[in-house]
């Protein structure tokens, strides 16, 4: 090229990471002429929690919360223009689901990604620099940007003395669908009270003949198997209003919203916790059958060692603490949850950007603070619930958290929606009538 080295291509938004956050800003960009933008994945391919889609996993939240609606209703990539392109919406509506198969919701976020060519799979970001733009060199070129956004979602989590015995006889609930297709007449621990734990121990005791575990055991750390807190006004903390709210508390005070509140987002749906309940009453009751359920809340997991081939599973009750209960398993599962991923890929700009309780210190819209310059940023995308509250990991927020990343890079503010009908702070010198 007559001797000149071709300038990298550059974009005014270059995301790191498509899951549903960072699809979600893809989808409100995806027709923005001004806002020259790409998506980018390691992944050879769309996938969402694929090794958890169990039958009769349900969504917990409304399919009007999806990419983009509750930010542009009219974008075309709303989940109820994915149902018409796919000719089904009538069917859907005929359907009546009380909650939206999981898998559908998945199926729906592929669909998205695949209709965006602004969204590339199978190209890793491995660094990223700056040097009055963005430089981020991936396992095929180079690219330069005015601002990115890093949405790489979370990795499961175990406790460090299960990480070395992860197998496939010990595993996390993110690989249940492969892990657990063969666990009949075995004894299975469930560790995790959470809703992921609740499917795992739904689909295992409901399965039939020979695919049916010989006992089922399931540890939570929580009290009892306690369900999701669906009610209005605790509807009200997945508002942007309560998210802002959220972020001007104190530190201490989000650390204990997030504690005393954590039922709001990571409880056991309804119709899964009676399905488990009507399923242990037709297993004693009416079918009388041998295999054995065991219930034990209040419970933490100490340590699982290895005992021949199979384990053991050591716990110690929370309130009772002078004994150690174990119990032996073929197999175990971790239910416990996700922790955000490493952002390695930003070693480079390490030491600029702040920190805050463990986590990027962000501004009011999502930006990472740092020493660059006020039009080139860093944004994060489901990384700060520190700061952001319950809702940041939640689809709740998706389109609202991508609309504020949105008009930040375009230099706009979009109208607000109306405020919550709870007065979530104090208006000082206002009269209120006794």
């Amino acid at each position: 090229m007559s001797g000149h080295e071709s300038r990298p291509a550059h974009f005014r938004c270059v995301g790191i990471g498509v899951g549903p956050a960072n699809l979600s800003l893809a989808s409100l960009l995806h027709a923005d002429s001004d806002v020259p933008n790409l998506f980018l994945d390691r992944k050879s391919r769309f996938g969402w929690h694929d090794g958890q889609l169990v039958g009769g996993a349900t969504l917990q939240v409304s399919p009007l919360k999806d990419l983009v609606s509750l930010s542009d209703p009219t974008n075309p990539f709303s989940f109820l223009n994915y149902l018409h392109e796919q000719g089904r919406i009538y069917h859907f509506l005929n359907a009546r689901f009380e909650s939206v198969p999981r898998r559908e919701y998945r199926n729906y976020l592929e669909w998205a990604s695949g209709r965006n060519p602004n969204v590339v799979f199978g190209e890793a970001v491995i660094a990223v620099h700056f040097d009055g733009t963005f430089t981020l060199r991936t396992d095929r070129r180079t690219l330069s940007a005015d601002n990115i956004v890093v949405g790489v979602g979370a990795r499961p989590w175990v406790p460090e003395f299960a990480s070395d015995g992860l197998g496939d006889s010990q595993f996390h609930v993110a690989d249940f669908t492969g892990e657990a297709a063969a666990l009949g007449g075995r004894s299975v621990v469930v560790i995790g009270g959470g809703q992921s734990g609740a499917e795992a121990v739904l689909d295992l005791i409901s399965r039939t003949g020979p695919e049916l575990p010989r006992e089922t055991v399931w540890v939570s750390r929580r009290r009892n198997f306690f369900p999701i807190d669906d009610s209005p006004f605790t509807n009200e903390f997945f508002m942007p209003c309560h998210s802002d709210y959220f972020y001007n508390l104190e530190a201490e005070s989000r650390a204990a919203f997030n504690r005393e509140h954590v039922l709001a987002s990571d409880g056991i749906s309804e119709h899964i916790a009676r399905e488990i309940y009507q399923r242990l009453y037709l297993h004693r009751f009416v079918e009388q059958r041998e295999q054995a359920i065991g219930l034990h809340p209040n419970r933490d997991v100490v340590d699982v060692t290895r005992e021949g081939d199979r384990w053991l599973v050591a716990v110690r009750h929370r309130d009772e603490t002078d004994q150690i209960e174990y119990f032996e398993a073929d197999a175990v599962i971790w239910a416990t949850g996700y922790r955000s991923n490493r952002l390695d890929f930003l070693a480079p700009l390490a030491d600029r950007l702040e920190r805050a309780g463990g986590e990027f210190a962000v501004d009011e819209d999502f930006a990472v603070r740092w020493d660059g310059p006020p039009d080139r940023n860093i944004f994060l995308q489901n990384a700060v619930a520190r700061q952001r509250g319950l809702a940041d990991p939640n689809l709740s927020l998706n389109s609202w958290r991508s609309q504020r990343i949105r008009d930040r890079i375009r230099g706009t503010r979009s109208r607000d929606q109306l405020a919550a009908f709870v007065e979530w702070s104090t208006k000082p010198g206002r009269s209120m009538p006794i």
